[in-house]
Order: structure tokens, then C-alpha cells, then sequence
């Protein structure tokens, strides 16, 4: 079947459909902007990793959960002027992770992982530089990479190890340890949270390691700052009676009738009114009346929506849910939405 390709004994790659509108493919082309560009075709690929060899039955029972049986029986594989889009090599994509558990928990236990990438190609010969060109231009530097040789597919399979915990030597090298630190891990401290650690590590006697320094940096990030939130604060050299967490929670204080529970779980409840629910019970399905209060809560979610707006989106709203489900029993979520608002990135035109 010339749908699949043995790219080493342990990988195979496999052809899926052409997957892209007219649409689309002229938005390619207009963003990759060489004179060839109009003969670009695009196509789904998928690379499977094994554990043993498989029978054509095996095959076939992938294809077909792939539902890619029929899907390139008259295509073969590019054999020149092409490059695949994969998920940034090092990382295992989300799509891969749900994908490979399904298929093993359908009895394909000889697949170790699946990915999905997307392969670019011409009918026409183009050059090496032109390609590189013309895959910067369409893939996602922060979330993707580009293969311009099929053997080279292993890579996005590597088994990459930790690398070992490392110590950042202020004892000897003083503050400057820890701005070479900031700078080389893109901490994004700023001077007072350097001077901070500075003088926290200096009482212990003891020297940071790059992941205290990386774990303290995500809990001080824009994405996290209940420390700040919940710490004392001056204003004019006055001590101020309530935190801003404090400040926040004393609308509650003040106001707390039909609230039935916030600031407990991740998300707040208002009592509503009965109304009828249709769920099974006892084997049948029926309506019954009971009490229906209500969760309305809002995420912000800066990073990483600016570098990959729908996954961080999509994070934003699974997070809603996930919160408003663990209040108390358990509540029933019914909607998540996403909206975008953005200031100026300022990405170069």
C-alpha cells in the first residue's frame, strides 16, 4: 500500500487527505510569496511509532481508525520539493496524546505514539533555499519545526532527557550569578525580585538551582501573582489595613446575600431557583425538580494566548470548566466560551 512508508524499523509514515479549502491554500500562497507559490498542495501525514512489526491486517485496522482506509490508494509519497510542519520537536502534542491513547485502548498496543503534521509540496523542482523560505513564512516558530527530509522524522521521536539540576553559583559570583541566570533561563525577573533571591539564598547559605529559580519565576509571573495579591502593601509610608485580595473578597463581606460559597473553591455559586432536570435515575430517564444554583466565572488567560491563541484559549475555557465542576459535589457545566481582546503585539508587518 503506497500510503505508508517505512521511515526506520521502529517509524512509519502514512499519507492522509488533502486538507485544505481553496481559501486556505491562497492565504499559503500569498504569505509565502515566491513565484512558484501557486502550485503549492498540501496534505495530512501521520508518523507512527512502533514497538514490533505489524501485519497488513494491523495496518489496516490503523488506517481505518484513522480513517484514512481509502484515503491515498492513488497517491505516493514526495520525493523531492516538499517539507512537513510537525509539533515542535522535544514536545509530544496534545492532539498525540489523546490519539495514542485511543488507539491503544482500541487493542493497537504496537503503536508507542502517534503524531499528525502537515506536508508541503510542489509539482515543480524548487530550490533548498526557496523551501526554508517558504516553511518559515507558514510555520509556527514557538509551536512548530520544519523537516525537509523524511529520514529525519525520527528526530521528532527523540528521547530527550532532563538535563541535571544545576547550581547557580552566587557564593563566589555574588548578584551576578543570578543576572547571568536571569538572562541565559529568560526568567524575566526584574531588579527587585533578583535582589529578592539574592538576599533569601545569602541568609540559607546555600546557592539556587535553575529549577527554584524557574519554579519561583512561573509563581511570579503575569499569569500568577497571588503572592502579590495577598501581601502587605504601603501607600505614602501608611500601612494599609487590607490586602488587594482582602479589597476584593470585602464586596463579599459587605454584601453576601444569595452567595452560597466564594473564594473556597476556584469558582464562586449564587443561589437561583428550582427547576425541572432531565437525568436518569434508577435506569430511567425522568425530570425532576431541584434546586439549580448558578457559577459565572472569568479566566484571563495573557500567556500563552499571545504565542498560541486558540490552544491558550481553549486552556482559558477547560479551566472554567474544570473549576466550576469541583465546587462542592460537583457542578454541571454547560457552556465555555472563548473571546479574544488584544493590545498591540507589535509582530513585525
Amino acid at each position: 500500500m503506497n500510503s505508508i512508508i517505512e521511515v526506520s524499523p521502529k517509524i512509519i509514515a502514512i499519507l492522509g487527505y488533502e486538507n485544505n479549502s481553496e481559501f486556505r491554500l491562497n492565504q499559503l500562497r500569498k504569505s509565502i510569496q515566491l513565484d512558484n507559490a501557486e502550485d503549492i498542495e498540501t496534505q495530512e501525514i501521520y508518523f507512527c511509532m512502533l514497538n514490533r512489526n505489524i501485519s497488513s491486517i494491523k495496518e489496516n485496522e490503523l488506517l481505518e481508525l484513522l480513517s484514512l482506509l481509502n484515503a491515498s490508494d492513488n497517491q505516493s509519497f514526495p520525493d523531492k520539493s516538499f517539507f512537513f510542519i510537525t509539533p515542535r520537536i522535544g514536545t509530544i502534542s496534545p492532539w498525540s496524546s489523546k490519539a495514542t491513547e485511543i488507539l491503544k485502548n482500541c487493542g493497537l498496543t504496537f503503536i508507542d505514539r502517534v503524531e499528525k503534521g502537515e506536508c508541503f509540496k510542489w509539482s515543480k523542482e524548487i530550490e533548498m533555499q526557496d523551501l526554508k523560505l517558504a516553511g518559515k513564512s507558514i510555520a509556527d516558530r514557538m509551536t512548530q519545526d520544519i523537516i525537509f527530509n523524511l529520514n529525519d522524522i525520527s528526530d521528532l521521536f527523540s528521547d530527550l532527557h532532563p538535563s541535571p539540576i544545576k547550581d547557580i553559583d552566587i557564593s563566589s559570583k555574588q548578584l551576578l550569578a543570578l543576572q547571568q541566570a536571569n538572562l541565559e533561563l529568560g526568567l524575566a525577573l526584574n531588579d527587585e525580585e533578583i535582589m529578592y533571591l539574592f538576599d533569601s539564598y545569602s541568609k540559607t547559605n546555600k546557592d539556587p538551582t535553575d529549577a527554584e529559580l524557574m519554579m519561583f519565576a512561573q509563581a511570579n509571573s503575569e499569569h500568577c501573582r497571588h503572592k502579590i495579591f495577598n501581601a502587605s502593601w504601603t501607600i505614602d509610608g501608611n500601612s494599609q489595613p487590607k490586602s488587594l485580595f482582602d479589597m476584593i473578597r470585602n464586596t463579599h463581606i459587605n454584601y453576601s446575600e444569595g452567595v452560597i460559597s466564594a473564594y473556597e473553591d476556584n469558582a464562586a455559586i449564587l443561589s437561583g431557583n428550582k427547576a425541572e432536570r432531565f437525568y436518569p435515575r434508577d435506569g430511567k430517564y425522568s425530570s425532576h425538580e431541584e434546586e439549580v444554583d448558578l457559577v459565572i466565572k472569568v479566566e484571563t488567560h495573557n500567556h500563552p494566548t499571545a504565542i498560541s491563541p486558540f490552544s491558550g484559549a481553549s486552556t482559558g475555557s477547560g479551566g472554567e470548566i474544570r473549576d466550576e465542576g469541583a465546587t462542592g459535589i460537583g457542578a454541571k457545566p454547560k457552556a465555555g466560551l472563548t473571546g479574544f481582546s488584544v493590545s498591540n503585539l507589535r509582530l513585525p508587518s
